[in-house]
């Protein structure tokens, strides 16, 4: 078992985001046919371009406002997806096609400071969650970003069986 889990989107979130077609800072939301492979944010998904529509929004991965806070643009799904389950794996779509999606991981403390940068290049992303949580005592949850257009794509947390 992992030591770390995989938090999306929730499915009830994006359904708020459907039903109100405003993002959390009053923007309306931009429905468009997918130009490029996404994921989406609930599902950890690829689009596939030109077929799927999705959902062009504003959003926050911080429960805190503070300096570190980072809204941006994220997509979803327009139609409602199940949300990522295999949530002890990284997403094998997104880890398989580094050409895509290039990755980042940034580490944050509790106080939701930024303590930890490291681009994810050709290294296995689960052992590479595995072993930051391992070396990193400080860091408490990491967030996965495109690191070519720098824009959220998941949160991970450590994961300890009780």
């Amino acid at each position: 078992m992992s030591k770390f889990k995989i938090v999306p989107l929730s499915k009830e979130y994006a359904a708020k985001l459907r039903s109100e077609r405003k993002d959390d800072f009053g923007n309306e939301i931009i429905e468009q046919m997918a130009t490029a492979k996404g994921p989406c944010r609930v599902s950890l998904k690829p689009f596939k371009v030109g077929e799927d529509v999705r959902l062009l929004l504003s959003h926050s991965p911080f429960e805190e406002q503070n300096i570190f806070n980072q809204p941006g643009p994220i997509f979803i799904s327009k139609e409602e997806v199940e949300p990522y389950s295999d949530i002890h794996r990284f997403p094998a779509e997104l880890k398989n096609n580094k050409e895509s999606f290039p990755l980042s991981l940034i580490g944050y403390c509790k106080k939701q400071n930024m303590i930890f940068t490291r681009l994810v290049g050709d290294e296995d992303v689960d052992l590479l969650i595995e072993r930051i949580f391992n070396e990193h005592p400080k860091v408490e949850y990491l967030h996965v970003r495109n690191s070519e257009a720098c824009c959220y794509i998941c949160k991970v947390e450590r994961f300890n069986e009780v």
